[in-house]
């Protein structure tokens, strides 16, 4: 099969498997969707939707009030496995503003919205060059103005960035400081310039806390009742009421940050903590470690 035929095929593919996404979580398709979506002719749409049926038979039904194929009871995704996360990611990227609806294969959207955060600026040429670096194993020269209270100014400093890291809300450059000799996470909307170019001082590979990873065991909390903590579990999706988390050596205090976790004996309200650290001693010793 020659490149062109592998084309074709996988936009046959393609479209079948948005008849299927439609069907799951829209309930209905007919041909002007797969010809607004993929600008293919309607003769073309018809065409699909019948190679659908052809390959599943008893799939589809034709709504003659509705103008809408819609799903017969026996109907079964085959081509795609819905997942619910894929779906509210989706829905959180349009609400998000990112991302049109169409270009996610969403239609008939409930109401949603996603709490809005402030933005973090992140200077372009600076973002453009350190993923020069990181690309040629090179360092460069940043003003960074830290949090650090014996550095209360920015301070132009070399550093040799190996990765990118996000903390779920804020994106960092994972770096080798040749001011503090050691690997450190650098916020990027921190950096108020940048550069020169050098050689780099330590390699990636030597970031013994980017490549290490630690398991962080999750239980419910032990101060909610049985049946709260029975739907922590399967928000969780733990298993005999624990869950495994793989987590990098580096991201192990924003994680503890995210969940809370820093603050769980302190807080009053129970509910506000609804999962502890069950390796809790091992857990405080690596990130004591990692020294963030």
């Amino acid at each position: 099969m020659d490149i062109g035929q592998r084309k074709i095929r996988w936009g046959v593919e393609q479209r079948l498997e948005f008849i299927e996404f439609r069907l799951f979580w829209v309930g209905s398709i007919n041909r002007s969707d797969l010809t607004e979506q993929f600008g293919v002719s309607t003769p073309q749409a018809s065409a699909d939707l019948g190679r659908y049926e052809e390959k599943f038979p008893g799939s589809l039904i034709y709504d003659k009030s509705a103008k809408r194929y819609v799903p017969s009871a026996s109907f079964a995704p085959q081509l795609t496995k819905p997942d619910g996360d894929d779906y509210l990611n989706r829905l959180k990227a349009v609400t998000d503003h990112s991302v049109e609806a169409a270009d996610l294969w969403l239609s008939g959207m409930p109401p949603a919205e996603s709490m809005p955060l402030p933005q973090r600026r992140v200077d372009v040429i600076v973002l453009r060059k350190v993923l020069d670096a990181v690309r040629s194993q090179r360092a460069v020269r940043v003003l960074y103005q830290s949090m650090n209270i014996e550095r209360t100014e920015p301070v132009w400093r070399w550093i040799s960035p190996h990765a990118f890291a996000n903390d779920g809300l804020r994106w960092h450059v994972r770096a080798f400081c040749h001011l503090d000799k050691r690997f450190k996470d650098f916020l990027l909307s921190r950096c108020l310039g940048i550069d020169g170019d050098d050689v780099q001082l330590k390699p990636g590979s030597l970031d013994l806390s980017w490549h290490q990873y630690f398991d962080v065991v999750l239980v419910p909390n032990p101060l909610l009742s049985e049946s709260q903590r029975d739907v922590v579990a399967q928000d969780y999706c733990m298993s005999d009421q624990k869950i495994v988390i793989p987590i990098r050596k580096s991201f192990l205090y924003y994680f503890r940050k995210r969940l809370r976790l820093d603050v769980a004996h302190v807080l009053d309200n129970v509910r506000e903590t609804p999962v502890i650290v069950q390796n809790k001693e091992a857990f405080e010793k690596v990130l004591l470690e990692v020294d963030k």
